[in-house]
């Protein structure tokens, strides 16, 4: 690796609370690795009964929709500009599900779960295909891929979070109310 300052070859040198990091000797700076950003995306039908999955490149496997930040943008923005390129939609609404770091590619890829206010979707040439699949089925449909399905896991283990609190909420009130009479 060269130092992008000044183009001299990088050393390691060991940083406290950091370990051996690159070291520029003509600098004599710390030189550290960048790391790539991108978004992918739960989109849910407005009724969120069924999730969207494309298959794209010509793998033949379902996939999120995903990309990569530009220079300068936000996450959120990234969301609205991947979606509005490969679907030709743009979400109702967005919520923040959970990031992952994915090492082969080098990339901090941040999951959104975003809302469509219908099931109207205007594909662009990068998707070969596209699907609504039923909630039930959506796990099951995205196996083969290990970091969506850790998105789509943990969107599902949020949802049954808000299940069990809504269930805890009523039946405390249930009680309440019960005592009263």
């Amino acid at each position: 690796m060269y130092c992008t300052k000044c183009g001299s070859l990088l050393t390691k040198k060991f940083l406290k609370m950091e370990g051996m990091i690159h070291f520029c000797p003509s600098c004599n700076e710390y030189v550290f690795e960048k790391t790539n950003v991108a978004v992918s995306m739960i989109i849910l039908n407005p009724e969120e009964t069924k999730m969207l999955y494309i298959k794209q490149y010509g793998t033949g496997k379902f996939r999120l929709v995903a990309g990569y930040t530009n220079k300068g943008e936000s996450l959120e923005h990234t969301v609205y500009r991947e979606m509005g390129e490969e679907i030709g939609r743009y979400p109702a609404s967005i919520e923040f599900n959970m990031s992952k770091y994915f090492e082969p590619s080098n990339t901090l890829i941040a999951n959104y779960i975003c809302k469509l206010t219908s099931m109207e979707v205007f594909p662009n040439e990068e998707v070969d295909e596209y699907e609504w699949i039923d909630l039930e089925d959506a796990q099951a449909k995205i196996n083969h891929a290990k970091l969506a399905k850790i998105f789509v896991n943990e969107y599902f283990n949020k949802k049954i979070k808000k299940w069990e609190l809504i269930t805890f909420i009523f039946c405390a009130l249930y009680d309440k109310i019960r005592l009263r009479v």
